[in-house]
């Protein structure tokens, strides 16, 4: 769609651009010094077609230094039409040619985004016509049309722009929102599985419960209890769960432990790679851990991903239980670390 817009405006002004030049050569008066009118036509033509399709790597901007080379030849192009005129005929159609001309010139220097060229092309224009024939003589002859398309044009390309900018950030705002969607259908399925998962495991307790009236021996009580727990990790820590960690806590509470788990955020914009490696270290941790309690928490630290205490008291406010265990497994890998460092 750009291309083809792009390729419509590039087709029009060469069109008008030979227009003009072929009213400069449709004499009704032989000029007095022809080769200065052919010099003033060819050199327009070269300016503007090399203006018009001049290309740029980074975009429709016109280079600078060609931008300078149309306002000099915009200054240079009235005085040799009119000077190959005679004076009584500088006014005839075919003579002043060069104000529309010009004025398409600057059009394109600010369609071409350089909006000081364009403007210094209309002042050129401007001051070159008065002195060559009068202010209101030229402003007679279009010198107003030419304001007009440089003023309108000036317009369109900040209206343009602006629209532009205002698609990026629509586009922006639509990506966030994908972006926002995916992560809640993420999120969903994740809750989904953890449901599923957490059925799986309370359920047959539940149903046994229930036919029970609550009378259960000591090893279905055993049973819920570890049901209970793994529910409440599931809920409370999913992202720090993979089937090792799973295990490694059954253990711990098999032997008596007691295991709470608080995921506060602290492997969120970690990688998966990291995650995986995270939870392998807290299953090895956890396997070794001999403690009465065992407290795993992730929480938001710029260094500390999770962080592993075990106590020895039971639980009691009054227990003075002293710290057995403490283990803080890093945001960041051994490897990442040293990398960081090295480039430091």
């Amino acid at each position: 769609m750009n291309r083809s817009v792009r390729s419509v405006a590039t087709s029009l002004a060469v069109g008008f651009a030979v227009y003009f030049a072929a009213r400069a050569v449709w004499w009704t008066v032989q000029p007095a010094v022809p080769l200065l009118m052919v010099a003033a036509i060819l050199l327009y033509l070269v300016v503007m077609v090399a203006t018009v399709l001049l290309e740029m790597p980074k975009g429709p901007q016109l280079p600078r230094w060609w931008a300078a080379v149309a306002v000099v030849a915009a200054a240079l192009i009235p005085f040799m039409a009119s000077g190959s005129m005679p004076l009584a005929y500088r006014t005839a159609p075919f003579a002043t040619w060069y104000i529309g001309a010009l004025g398409l010139l600057a059009v394109v220097c600010i369609v071409r985004r350089r909006i000081i060229a364009g403007w210094l092309v209309l002042a050129a224009l401007t001051v070159s016509s008065t002195v060559c024939l009068g202010p209101m003589v030229s402003l007679e002859l279009g010198l107003v049309g030419s304001m007009m398309w440089t003023v309108v044009a000036q317009l369109l390309v900040l209206f343009w722009d602006r629209a532009v900018r205002d698609t990026e950030h629509l586009a922006d705002i639509q990506q966030a929102v994908s972006a926002w969607h995916a992560t809640q259908l993420v999120r969903q399925r994740e809750r989904r599985v953890r449901v599923k998962y957490a059925l799986g495991v309370a359920g047959p307790v539940l149903t046994r419960t229930v036919a029970a009236h609550g009378r259960l021996t000591d090893e279905e009580r055993l049973e819920a209890r570890l049901a209970e727990g793994r529910l409440r990790d599931e809920l409370r820590g999913a992202s720090l769960l993979n089937d090792a960690v799973r295990d490694a806590i059954q253990q711990a509470r098999l032997r008596g432990a007691t295991v709470t788990v608080f995921d506060e955020g602290g492997l969120d914009e970690l990688d998966e790679d990291r995650r995986t490696q995270i939870r392998d270290e807290l299953a090895r941790v956890l396997r070794s851990a001999e403690a009465g309690r065992v407290i795993i928490r992730a929480a938001r630290d710029p260094q500390t991903a999770v962080t592993v205490v075990g106590r020895s008291g039971s639980g009691d406010s009054s227990d003075e239980d002293s710290v057995g265990l403490w283990h803080e497994i890093p945001r960041e890998s051994a490897t990442d670390a040293a990398r960081a460092s090295s480039s430091d």
